[in-house]
């Protein structure tokens, strides 16, 4: 994937030369892991409350469900403003911009500790999910642009390595930290966390003037004029909402099929996150010449998981190595489809990689919605189903789109 000679369609001449000289391999490599860190932090901060509910519902004096809206809100904003934010700071200089988006996360995680209203919490929730978003359109992209352009899929695949370590090891502890401390102490760490990151990205991540990016109407207008980029967009709604259709219930539906314990439930989502970064290694290496195998690979071991479930998920040792297979079928898909957006788009990654968070995370949020539904009306199992029948169309589509031969990029050839 060839990010280091897309034009500067934004800045000029003047920021590309300043892009020119790379940074030195062990800078660059820090830089990637910072921006690793970043990831941890964001994505931590957006999942906690999903551990902490009753504390934070009883300590506030709402219900579990009104308190499940610091994640709802959280991820609408992440999806819904990114596209335009991304466009209105196409000048902004990324070492910038990072940094700003780190404080509004630490700012908003101090402010959720101190808060004595819960609709504060929430108008703070939804300027912290903007902040979100424009990390995930911009954070990938700064990695690759780190390292020789030959590591430039390996650093995506360390920066996207942190989605599973924060199910690792970021949502267990912070759990473990309301255990010890309440929850909002637990905020609190986390608002010194996202300064040492903000200090540790100010330190390791050189100047990266912005490249690539393009005005909003530019942004929208990619969908109609790049066919490839709007197939990709249709994968990603397809098996997200599949994916976190299912994923969201997964734990009713260990319960009920499997009769797992609290204990070991919280075992089983860990071993799918140890599979989610497996998948992430394993994909980082097969990505670069194989992209479109890799994907249908994982696409194919995602459905596979699911439909055994279903079929033997009761018995004894199936449910540890379905999840697991599940996180690395997850893990690669992850990686896989940055890929696939870089080389649809490469000249306008940062308004590809926007359009592809808004899609992503309103599909989180559908996806939950309509498993919820089913859920209700047919039982836990059909949302299994649901997931199942979700990503294997988006593997349909998929194959179907193999032999329109667009525009590629240099690594995924």
């Amino acid at each position: 994937m060839n990010t280091n000679t897309t034009t500067d369609e934004t800045t000029g001449g003047g920021a590309a030369a300043q892009d020119a000289r790379p940074p030195s391999a062990l800078r660059g490599w820090l830089g990637v892991a910072a921006i690793t860190a970043s990831l941890f932090a964001f994505l931590t901060t957006e999942l906690m409350p999903v551990g902490i509910l009753t504390p934070v519902s009883a300590g506030l004096g709402v219900s579990v469900g009104v308190a499940g809206l610091m994640v709802t809100v959280y991820g609408v904003s992440a999806g819904l403003g990114v596209p335009f934010i991304v466009a209105w700071s196409r000048r902004v200089d990324r070492r910038v911009l990072l940094p700003a988006l780190l404080v509004v996360l630490a700012a908003g995680n101090l402010v959720t500790a101190l808060s004595p209203a819960f609709p504060l919490i929430l108008a703070t929730r939804l300027t912290m999910g903007f902040a979100n978003g424009v990390f995930w359109a911009i954070g990938v992209s700064m990695a690759m642009r780190l390292v020789p352009e030959r590591h430039a899929s390996r650093a995506a695949a360390v920066v996207m390595s942190g989605i599973s370590i924060a199910a690792v090891v970021g949502m267990p502890l912070g759990t473990f930290l309301e255990d010890l401390t309440g929850w909002r102490t637990t905020f609190l760490i986390w608002s010194g966390l996202s300064v040492l990151v903000l200090l540790a990205v100010t330190v390791a991540v050189p100047s990266l003037p912005s490249r690539n990016a393009v005005p909003v109407r530019e942004v929208f207008a990619l969908l109609v004029t790049n066919v490839r980029l709007r197939t990709v967009m249709v994968t990603v709604v397809l098996f997200v909402l599949g994916h976190f259709g299912a994923y969201t219930f997964v734990r009713p539906f260990l319960e009920d099929g499997a009769s797992a314990s609290s204990a070991s439930i919280t075992g089983l989502l860990m071993a799918y996150g140890i599979g989610g970064a497996i998948g992430n290694f394993i994909a980082g290496h097969t990505a670069t010449r194989h992209l479109r195998a890799t994907f249908v690979t994982a696409c194919s071991g995602l459905v596979a998981s699911l439909l055994l479930l279903l079929a033997v998920g009761h018995r004894a040792a199936a449910p540890v190595v379905l999840l697991v297979v599940w996180g690395v079928s997850f893990g690669a898909w992850q990686l896989c489809q940055v890929n696939m957006t870089l080389a649809a788009a490469p000249e306008t990654f940062e308004a590809a990689m926007s359009l592809n968070t808004l899609a992503y995370n309103t599909s989180i949020a559908v996806g939950a919605l309509f498993g919820g539904l089913f859920a209700d009306r047919l039982g836990v199992r059909s949302v299994l189903w649901f997931g199942a029948a979700l990503t294997a169309a988006s593997l349909l589509v998929t194959l179907a789109g193999a032999g329109r031969g667009p525009r590629r990029s240099a690594d995924a050839r």
